[in-house]
């Protein structure tokens, strides 16, 4: 151990790189099982004969499991480390997407990709608490926003490479390939991830000096009593729930307008079919941007200031489109500037944790407000599904959205800025 320490000081690669590297292939891995669901769906339902809402309870099995346990990985992940989280996760994601290339019905389904979102469970928030453990506050955001270009990565790429796969056997060994994908970075994350810079005797990247951060005494007392007394004192905090019910409207509004985006150039605005998909490329694209630019800057605009100006501006554009009347380049247009604070956004809500809480919690924090998240998701898809079945438009759907949107800046309104802490 202490020849360990010895080599990681002296490296001229700072470990945190590494760190990130690795943080990066796992969090590529996972969004590509994620949303690579989408992209092997139509194949899967047609093959199996399912309908498209079965296609989409399976998933809603996924997505439960989850919200539900991914509380759960943030506090091991303060009480044990990420690494070990980490590491087992990606063994579970594993195994849900290996077998979700044998499935023959809708039960089989649901059970393995419920094991898959269990697995994913440890592949967000361990990921970005770990990451943030590794750099000083001052450059959290850049680290963020390079992280966070995994997911559109691994996106795009199961995009770019399933037809392939599909073209010279079936949609099987999409499965087959990102569980052996998964399975393979259990070793390098084992054999390479820290859990904090500390362990290994070095300070986090972007540090002055090594004095220690404002989090100095998070490390005095591990008695049981002041851990729960701490931990107690975060579930108390107003900070927390007003951070909380923020991040449930900003799922709410930007989940109820991307997922029937599309459908709604489609069905409403009447464009053909290539020119409607085309909103996805746009936001994709868009939101690649907006993690490298918005994230950095959040390290000198503050976290709070930086979603008080992306939560309005997503409620913005969110009005606008409901005033477009049928014009498909301002639609674009508008598609385009949302995704850039859309890709930010979930980042820039994970390091408020490390911005207001005590770092020890970070983990524990970030799974605690999962819920938020995926209540307003779920939510979204089911109010917006009913209020365009019922009423044949998407315009009040929509215009619910933008007052989400419009909420989520206004309770962030009520957050207490940070004062600039190293740590």
């Amino acid at each position: 151990m202490q020849r360990e320490k010895s080599l990681l000081k002296t490296r001229s690669l700072h470990w945190a790189w590494i760190i990130l590297t690795i943080c990066f292939i796992n969090l590529f891995i996972n969004y590509s099982v994620r949303l690579g669901y989408g992209v092997i769906l139509p194949e899967m339902i047609r093959d199996l004969g399912f309908s498209r809402t079965a296609g989409g309870s399976i998933y809603n099995a996924y997505l439960m499991m989850y919200i539900v346990f991914t509380p759960l990985a943030g506090y091991l992940t303060d009480r044990y480390g990420a690494r070990a989280v980490i590491s087992v996760s990606l063994c579970i994601l594993s195994i849900g997407t290996v077998l979700m290339g044998t499935v023959q019905n809708l039960s089989t389904s649901c059970l393995f990709f419920g094991i898959a979102g269990l697995g994913a469970c440890g592949l967000w928030t361990p990921v970005i608490t770990l990451v943030q453990h590794w750099y000083d506050r001052s450059k959290r955001g850049l680290a963020l926003g390079v992280l966070s270009t995994g997911y559109g990565a691994g996106f795009a790429t199961i995009g770019l490479f399933f037809p392939v796969i599909v073209r010279f056997s079936n949609w099987r060994y999409a499965w087959y390939v990102m569980g052996v994908a998964a399975l393979a970075m259990v070793a390098f994350n084992a054999l390479l991830l820290r859990s904090s810079p500390e362990s290994v005797g070095v300070s986090p990247w972007g540090s002055v000096d090594c004095a220690r951060s404002w989090h100095a005494h998070d490390d005095m007392d591990e008695s049981g009593n002041s851990h729960r007394k701490l931990l107690r004192a975060v579930f108390v905090n107003k900070t927390f729930w007003i951070i909380g019910l923020s991040y449930f409207s900003i799922s709410y509004s930007l989940y109820g307008f991307t997922t029937f985006m599309i459908d709604y150039a489609r069905t409403q605005l009447m464009l053909p079919l290539e020119q409607s998909s085309l909103l996805a490329t746009v936001h994709g694209i868009g939101q690649a941007i907006g993690v490298l630019l918005i994230l950095p800057l959040s390290d000198y605009w503050g976290r709070r200031h930086t979603l008080l100006v992306s939560n309005f501006m997503i409620a913005v554009t969110l009005a606008g489109v409901l005033l477009l009347d049928g014009s498909a380049g301002l639609l674009f247009f508008l598609v385009g500037i949302m995704a850039l604070f859309h890709g930010a956004t979930w980042p820039t809500y994970g390091a408020c944790a490390g911005d207001y809480f005590p770092r020890k919690f970070m983990g524990t924090v970030i799974g605690a407000w999962t819920p938020f998240y995926g209540t307003g998701a779920i939510m979204a898809h089911w109010i917006g599904g009913v209020l365009r079945d019922t009423l044949g438009t998407y315009t009040q759907a929509f215009t619910i959205n933008s007052i989400m949107a419009l909420a989520a800046f206004i309770l962030m309104c009520a957050v207490t800025p940070t004062l600039h802490r190293n740590g």
